[in-house]
């Protein structure tokens, strides 16, 4: 999984992307838990066109914790539905 706190992961699709399929990128220790629910979307939206629309699988860099707010998580699964045919840049 990529951890969007230790790698960039725009970078690491670019050098690698033709190679690798990455996961996660949504961050368990910013965004998901102490974020709102537009600025868990945008980081949806944002890690999709930039690591999609091929190889890549949008969920969580890790295991979401209980103090996530509920609605953030509501918003991570509604973002991938409504993102999820972006193209990318």
């Amino acid at each position: 999984p990529l951890q969007p706190e230790a790698m960039d992961p725009q970078r690491v699709k670019e050098a690698y992307g033709d190679k690798l399929s990455f996961e996660g990128a949504i961050s368990v220790q910013r965004t998901l838990p102490f974020g709102t629910p537009e600025e868990v979307a945008e980081e949806a939206r944002e890690r999709l066109e930039s690591l999609g629309p091929t190889g890549y699988i949008l969920r969580p860099s890790h295991t979401i914790t209980p103090e996530t707010p509920i609605r953030n998580i509501i918003a991570l699964y509604e973002a991938a539905n409504k993102y999820r045919r972006i193209r990318r840049r």
